[in-house]
């Protein structure tokens, strides 16, 4: 019944006292006191979502809200904070806040945390726990050579410092075990980048070549397992890869896998490299690639499922004399072993359609890729008899 400005009332209404089933509030300097209708219960209902709105976040949601900006909330956090951010102005300002100062992330390209750090970290983690080891071992021999005046606190001392002791044993052999996965995971992430490198500068090359990938003429039998060798017959598999770092679409260090013992890259200049017709020597590439089973008429490769993987393992071994004869016949223990790269627990395989995948064995199907069907001698001229018989050498 009243002309009431109704923008001051609802601002007014916060200070309302509910008593029973009436209201109180005040429009200007008079009160005003009214039954409660649905008008009423409206705002009421206006009032509990003003307050819903201005209340204060604890420190526990602010940090949700920060993990949820940073991509390190778990689903059921994610509903959460995005429903807190619906809810809750605070929130929104907060959330607003974050994005912004998060936005220039987004154009950082991640990188992977390189070796050398790793290997320092990890030896200043092994220092600091054969440190504690030492002072553990001084402890107790300086425990075991103190005089005895009461057998009962003998006993107690030296029962604490035997469970210090197991602690310590517990607490680095749960230490050494997650820094060597550290290290190993590590390695096996750079070759996958190395191989992904690797197949960058392949797709380039036929790109640049009409759709040909890097061959040379080969005569039929000649021998693919005399890499780096620098004659002038085409007989290693290699000398098809070195193209690619001749031509500067792959790094000569990318041919080396960093869990690899026996890989080095020689420091050569740009000329050096041209004038080198093969790989500078076997130990300038710790990967094992594909022998083809035939080459097409306008020089495409067939059996391309697999390019290329780790060090296959019957070929670890090889004559360092190129006028030598090879032969190597397979073994039980031969037919098991993973690549030698990532210490025989499994490899990276290069797809022709880019991927790389960790292989804990060495089959895809049935298909053994270290081996050829129905062979158990080799002497570095075989080639597939199949499509489906992938094999990668030497």
């Amino acid at each position: 019944p009243r002309n009431i400005n109704f923008s001051l009332f609802s601002k007014i209404f916060l200070q309302t006292n509910g008593r029973d089933s009436r209201y109180t509030y005040w429009y200007g300097e008079e009160q005003i006191t009214h039954g409660c209708g649905p008008f009423c219960k409206r705002v009421e209902g206006i009032d509990r979502e003003q307050r819903t709105q201005m209340i204060p976040l604890t420190r526990e949601q602010k940090e949700l809200i920060f993990d949820y900006c940073m991509g390190l909330a778990s689903k059921e956090q994610i509903a959460e904070v995005e429903a807190l951010i619906a809810s809750n102005q605070e929130a929104r300002k907060i959330h607003t806040k974050l994005k912004i100062t998060f936005a220039p992330l987004d154009s950082i390209e991640p990188e992977l945390c390189p070796d050398a750090l790793v290997e320092r970290t990890v030896e200043r983690l092994n220092e600091a726990a054969r440190s504690s080891q030492e002072r553990l071992q001084q402890l107790l021999a300086s425990e075991q050579s103190r005089a005895v005046h009461s057998n009962k606190r003998i006993l107690i001392g030296l029962g604490g410092k035997l469970a210090m002791a197991a602690m310590f044993v517990v607490a680095g052999s749960v230490l050494f075990t997650s820094l060597d996965y550290v290290r190993y995971n590590s390695r096996v992430q750079r070759c996958k980048m190395q191989m992904n490198n690797i197949f960058h500068g392949l797709a380039q090359y036929i790109t640049d070549y009409d759709e040909r990938q890097p061959a040379l003429a080969v005569a039929p039998g000649s021998p693919w397992w005399k890499v780096g060798a620098q004659g002038e017959e085409n007989h290693s598999n290699t000398r098809n890869l070195y193209l690619l770092v001749k031509g500067e679409y792959v790094n000569l260090h990318d041919f080396v896998c960093p869990g690899s013992k026996c890989g080095e890259t020689p420091e050569v200049n740009p000329t050096q490299i041209q004038t080198y017709k093969d790989f500078p020597s076997r130990n300038c590439v710790t990967y094992s690639f594909r022998i083809s089973c035939q080459r097409m008429w306008d020089g495409k490769l067939q059996c391309r499922k697999v390019l290329m993987a780790d060090w296959n393992p019957l070929f670890e071994d090889m004559p360092k004399d190129y006028s030598e004869t090879f032969q190597m016949r397979l073994t039980p223990r031969l037919l098991k072993l993973n690549s030698i790269n990532h210490k025989r627990r499994g490899q990276n395989a290069l797809f022709r359609d880019g991927r790389v995948e960790y292989m804990r064995t060495r089959f895809i199907g049935a298909d053994d890729i270290f081996t050829l069907q129905d062979t158990d001698v080799y002497k570095g001229c075989e080639v597939p008899s199949c499509e489906t018989d992938s094999f990668l050498a030497p």
